[in-house]
């Protein structure tokens, strides 16, 4: 089982996903799906339609048959593993459970996505009730949409689809360019620590509504600072740097700093060849922070250094791609499409 969970969950609604259509949501609704949150349950609960679920539940059946859910990614990629979790569902869990996805021009609805070419990413496969099943994916392909087949019927607590963004290049022709966001290609490679949230949070798309929708660090107890290695897009001049400490009031970093190489030609872990792209430079608490960033350098990657530890809601890097920046997106978009 390979460790994709660290890869960000392309279908989640903090990055826009959408359950745009169910066969079935008797008992529980089916937005709850790509609900962010872990799942909750509360014993005793009940409303008109029964007690109360926190995931997707569908009627008994009667009937042959089988349920499903449809759901547009958020970030349309390439998917590297799937979860169906059913939490909390132990006597009214589906027994088996399949995955296809397909990959759509635009915005299309329910009756048009039935007609689209789909294709299983993971076969129909045994579950157990109350627990989480990640199942690793193999297909070298870009998906806008993913479908969950349960059969015959009963309750799925959350899924999750874990993968690598893809941005479509046409969209983002002649445009300034958020070179570090997630949805564009970009990709948390590494981090010092990740002891309260995840760093790919950093680089989410919208805003951070909460403190736990950043990034932050424990309390450091030595002389040393943390930070983050990001991988950009594809190959770019950073123009503009927005640090975003919003929601961090007594953890927000001191300062930070930013610097950046083009692996191409030198190794990431040769310290000598980052570049400064904004000396250290103090910061506010609970501040969206924008700075202009001097020196017109090609960088592929970007380290955030914060001092001397604490947490930050956002990172954005503004810039443009250079041509062979165009070139690798375009590349790598039609090498999924």
């Amino acid at each position: 089982m390979s460790d994709f969970r660290r890869l960000p969950d392309l279908a989640g609604r903090a990055v826009g996903g959408s359950v745009v259509a169910a066969n079935d949501e008797s008992f529980a609704e089916r937005e709850n799906l790509i609900n962010p949150a872990a799942p909750v349950f509360s014993p005793g609960t009940f409303g008109h339609k029964g007690q109360v679920y926190d995931g997707w539940e569908t009627r008994r059946r009667r009937e042959p048959g089988h349920d499903w859910a449809m759901v547009r990614l958020g970030m349309p990629g390439v998917v590297r593993g799937v979860v169906v979790d059913t939490a909390f569902f132990t006597g009214n869990f589906p027994p088996q459970a399949s995955v296809e996805a397909c990959s759509a021009e635009g915005y299309p609805g329910p009756a048009e996505l039935e007609r689209a070419a789909w294709v299983e990413i993971v076969p129909r496969s045994p579950l157990r009730g109350d627990a989480a099943h990640p199942f690793d994916v193999d297909a070298e392909r870009r998906f806008t949409h993913v479908r969950l087949r349960i059969f015959p019927d009963g309750g799925v607590a959350r899924l999750r689809v874990h993968g690598e963004p893809v941005a479509d290049p046409r969209l983002l022709a002649g445009l300034p360019v958020d070179l570090a966001a997630l949805e564009n290609g970009g990709m948390v490679e590494d981090c010092s620590n990740m002891f309260y949230s995840s760093p790919n949070n950093l680089i989410a798309p919208g805003q951070a509504t909460v403190m736990g929708e950043g990034w932050e660090t424990a309390r450091r107890r030595d002389d040393g600072n943390d930070w983050v290695l990001v991988r950009l897009a594809a190959p770019g001049v950073a123009r503009l740097a927005e640090l975003d400490t919003t929601h961090f009031k007594g953890n927000a970093p001191g300062a930070a700093a930013l610097s950046g190489i083009d692996a191409r030609v030198a190794a990431p872990g040769d310290e000598a060849a980052w570049t400064p792209l904004l000396d250290r430079t103090r910061l506010q608490p609970d501040t969206r922070h924008r700075f202009p960033l001097a020196g017109g350098h090609e960088v592929t990657h970007v380290r955030l250094d914060v001092y001397p530890d604490g947490g930050m809601a956002r990172f954005r890097l503004f810039g443009e791609l250079t041509p062979d920046g165009r070139l690798a997106l375009e590349r790598r978009w039609s090498g999924h499409a």
